[in-house]
């Protein structure tokens, strides 16, 4: 069961009287504030590893590239 809109009424309610309304606003804010930073760490880190992720497969691709080569030229001749 999850939470309905009576019992999330209820909390903000019970928010706003412990907090208060200014109080209530700057939490919002800062919880809002928050939120943007994780997910912008979360896409910088994901740029960043598939930037990685390609460097690798181009790596990957140079060596069996040069792996071919290296094993066409060892082929003894009969």
């Amino acid at each position: 069961m999850g939470i309905g809109f009576r019992e999330l009424l209820i909390i903000l309610l019970i928010a706003l009287i412990v907090f208060g309304g200014k109080k209530l606003r700057n939490v919002g804010s800062d919880l809002g504030a928050a939120v943007r930073g994780f997910k912008k760490s979360m896409s910088e880190g994901d740029d960043e590893q598939t930037k990685q992720l390609s460097d690798l497969s181009g790596k990957d691709a140079d060596f069996q590239e040069r792996a071919g080569a290296a094993k066409s030229d060892s082929k003894p001749n009969a």
